[in-house]
């Protein structure tokens, strides 16, 4: 298989991301529940627009190509809930790796080694570019469930210690974005959308 087929076969299999759906709801498309290319769309952008509350140096560039894949394991492993049984979550990792080996493994070596590199770092979250993509990365969803009186959060009864939690990335990384989630949290709790 030459360079330009192997490219393009990674090329049509990220259009089955479009079919993979996730739990968060889009209010302004009567609630139909968002697909995990559209989020990676929205966080790439979230990203962007936000940047300068990093506190670390970050490569926006590389924080936006990691948003972009992070999710393409879902072709193969689906979506699970952020908030689902630890069994659940567990069982998820090692499906999304599979997933990552087979599906960057459709492109040539050189790229193929490199995404994946970049998916284990986003995974991982040790660098400051892989923080700041992971933080964007839940703080969207909030931001999302916030417009939308709860959404995925009161339909699944969800605690606020669980919301805090999920979102410690942006504490010391980006304060002003933290003390924005602790605030909008606050609310939801206050709401009855969050489990005290």
């Amino acid at each position: 298989m030459t360079q330009l087929n192997a490219q393009l076969a990674f090329i049509r299999e990220l259009d089955r991301l479009k079919s993979v759906r996730r739990q968060a709801l889009i209010k302004s498309d009567n609630n139909r529940q968002e697909n995990s290319a559209e989020h990676s769309w929205h966080i790439a952008l979230t990203a962007v627009t936000l940047q300068e509350y990093a506190e670390e140096d970050i490569d926006i560039s590389r924080v936006i190509q990691m948003l972009l894949i992070h999710d393409v394991v879902e072709i193969d492993a689906g979506d699970t809930f952020a908030f689902a049984a630890i069994d659940d979550l567990n069982a998820q990792e090692e499906k999304e790796l599979q997933a990552a080996h087979r599906i960057f493994g459709l492109l040539p070596e050189a790229q193929s080694q490199s995404m994946l590199a970049l998916w284990l770092e986003f995974e991982k979250a040790e660098s400051a570019d892989g923080r700041f993509a992971k933080a964007i990365d839940r703080i969207l969803p909030l931001i999302q469930n916030v417009q939308n009186s709860g959404g995925s959060w009161a339909r699944h009864k969800v605690k606020k210690s669980q919301v805090l939690a999920r979102n410690q990335y942006l504490d010391g990384l980006a304060p002003k974005l933290w003390d924005y989630v602790c605030e909008q949290i606050d609310v939801a709790e206050a709401k009855g959308w969050l489990i005290s």
